[in-house]
């Protein structure tokens, strides 16, 4: 379990800038969401 807290700590993005920590969490979100459109359309 420590090491999978570690590991999801080393993909943490908390740079002090807002707009970085913003464009990081919108290029997350938008590969998520690319990747369930893959799979449902692959049903």
């Amino acid at each position: 379990m420590n090491d999978l807290l570690r590991r999801a700590r080393t993909l943490r993005c908390d740079p002090a800038d807002p707009r970085a920590v913003f464009a990081h969490r919108l290029r997350i979100g938008l590969a998520v969401a690319a990747l369930i459109l893959i799979l449902s359309l692959l049903r």
